[in-house]
């Protein structure tokens, strides 16, 4: 056959030359051992925790190194494409501070552009590209034209790329479907002119030349050593209307953006054999990839299982509105990520997470636990190390957009909401009072009158008699000029007198003799002022609050008594 000849009939208008494409996407000028890699989502939704999760490998791969770090948006599949997605996306790349060099981006007044010299960077906007390059394959008789019935267009152009990687092993082509394949492949000159003259819709099918009893040797940097069979299927690599599959596409953006590692999910294993056929047949060399391992999580079995898109802590913007912020999700992702970051964060704990030297090597190859009570960690672990300053900027940005009543009495008054949050920070041993931004209201609600509550009671083993008396000693003596030591030795001498012992170690070995101890005494006046029986340092609450405060708060109390 004069492949040459079936080449100009299938795409007649396609007049540029692969040398031409090339010249267009010339090598970047790095330096050596530099890496190149990508983030390329599917718009089709909400970004995924497993999404960021690559998005972070690819980000600190390329920012280590010196390299580049772009965005492509996969927008091939126009049926399973959400309006807005890419938008959403962007949004959810910034707020987590996922940096990328080029790509798809907003420009002043909003509207989405492309931001690099290797784009478009949209996979819909590349049409004219994968064209030279499916035409090339076809005049050196690697691809053919596939003429469909109806039913068989509707079930390609049904296809997706999730529905791509739904194999569970190496993909073989079974009997009858190889027998369907190689009924494919017989056609003549004449039938293909005749198909065209009629209009008649045709896919292009790659021609595979694997014998799947083969394997070939590849090496992942995160698998390791494999051995894959090589590809005996005639996948699909044009739809009817002319729109790639993501497995030519990827093999023709990664080449002419000069990609040089790819990272996605191990649910692409099973592609590889195509993958590895599509390269060799272009004559590309290929990037080296890093399959990851899944994202799972503990099932109601005491199990594990994939991390799906309907689980609580699956959805990004999630984090957001729970009060996670920028940097417990990137310290987070990294202890998911490498298995050394917590120690390195130990050793250096006044360095950036941005430090942190990522290792390939560190990654896990059988699969990431995702755990929420350990997010919870981290996250206190990171607030409370940040100053009354940064807390409150990150609290009052949340509250803006989830809590706008609670973010008018913080900004009303910025002085006092920084008094209140600068309690107990610094030193060795900082408060880890919160885990999230939404659980800063609940806790310093008592500081402002509005969501002032009493929502815990004195327990009934004390004596009312005894709390009044607190309350009365408390307003006879209680001086704001008091330092704090003056001010706790009053509270001693009130709790003294009623039987209640400032001695400790007295009442921890004969708890019996006493009525209770001076933390009791504290904790009848952390109710009246607070609202409830934990709070911050007492001293430093009543101080903020002001006498005037105070007072009123536990007559209150003592009216109710």
């Amino acid at each position: 056959m004069d492949y040459q000849l079936l080449a100009d009939l299938l795409f007649p208008d396609v007049t540029m030359t692969p040398e031409e494409v090339e010249a267009k996407y010339p090598p970047r000028n790095l330096p050596e051992g530099t890496k190149v890699t990508r983030f390329a989502p599917s718009p089709t939704g909400f970004v995924h925790f497993g999404g960021m999760y690559q998005a972070v490998v690819d980000e600190r791969l390329a920012h280590q190194s010196g390299g580049v770090f772009f965005l492509r948006i996969e927008d091939t599949d126009g049926q399973r494409e959400v309006t807005g997605a890419v938008e959403a996306l962007l949004n959810t790349l910034k707020t987590y501070g996922v940096a990328y060099d080029e790509g798809v981006a907003f420009d002043e007044s909003g509207c989405l552009t492309d931001v690099g010299d290797y784009g478009p960077y949209k996979q819909s906007e590349r049409a004219a590209l994968y064209h030279v390059f499916a035409k090339k394959l076809v005049a050196e008789g690697k691809a053919y034209p596939c003429f469909t019935t109806e039913e068989e267009l509707e079930e390609i152009q049904a296809a997706d790329k999730k529905a791509e990687i739904q194999n569970t092993d190496w993909h073989t082509a079974a009997a009858e479907k190889r027998a369907q394949m190689l009924k494919n492949r017989e056609f003549t000159l004449d039938e293909v002119k005749a198909h065209l003259a009629a209009g008649d819709p045709f896919v292009l099918r790659i021609l595979a030349d694997g014998d799947p009893e083969k394997k070939t040797k590849f090496t992942d940097l995160v698998k390791g050593n494999l051995e894959v069979p090589e590809n005996d299927e005639d996948f699909v690599l044009l739809k009817s209307d002319g729109i790639p599959t993501y497995h030519f596409a990827h093999a023709v953006d990664d080449h002419l953006m000069k990609t040089t590692h790819v990272i996605r999910g191990e649910d692409w294993l099973p592609s590889l054999p195509k993958h590895i056929q599509l390269f060799r047949d272009l004559g590309f060399r290929m990037p080296k990839y890093l399959h990851t391992a899944q994202i799972l999580k503990t099932d109601e079995n005491g199990g594990k299982k994939k991390l799906s898109k309907r689980d609580m802590g699956a959805k990004m913007d999630d984090y957001r509105r729970m009060g996670y912020v920028t940097e417990v999700v990137w310290e987070y992702l990294l202890t998911l990520l490498n298995s050394n970051f917590e120690e390195w964060h130990a050793q250096n704990p006044d360095k950036s997470f941005l430090d942190f030297p990522f290792n390939i090597k560190k990654m896990s190859v059988s699969g990431c636990l995702f755990d929420f009570d350990k997010l919870n960690d981290v996250s206190k672990n990171v607030l409370s190390k940040m100053s009354a300053d940064e807390i409150y900027d990150k609290t009052l940005d949340w509250a803006r957009e989830f809590d706008p009543e609670f973010a008018d009495l913080l900004a009303a008054d910025p002085a006092y909401a920084k008094s209140f949050f600068s309690i107990g920070r610094g030193g060795k041993k900082p408060r880890k009072d919160f885990a999230t931004l939404c659980e800063v209201k609940p806790f310093v609600s008592f500081f402002y009158d509005p969501l002032f509550e009493v929502t815990e009671t004195i327990p009934g083993k004390f004596d009312r008699a005894d709390v009044k008396t607190v309350y009365e000693k408390f307003l006879e003596t209680s001086d704001p000029a008091d330092v704090s030591g003056a001010w706790f030795a009053k509270i001693q001498k009130i709790g003294e007198a009623l039987g209640y012992t400032p001695d400790m170690k007295a009442y921890k070995a004969d708890p019996d003799a006493y009525k209770g101890n001076v933390g009791d005494v504290s904790m009848f006046l952390r109710i009246a002022v607070t609202g409830r029986m934990n709070s911050p340092d007492m001293y430093a609450v009543m101080q903020i609050l002001g006498e005037d405060r105070v007072r009123a708060r536990i007559e209150a109390v003592l009216k109710a008594l």
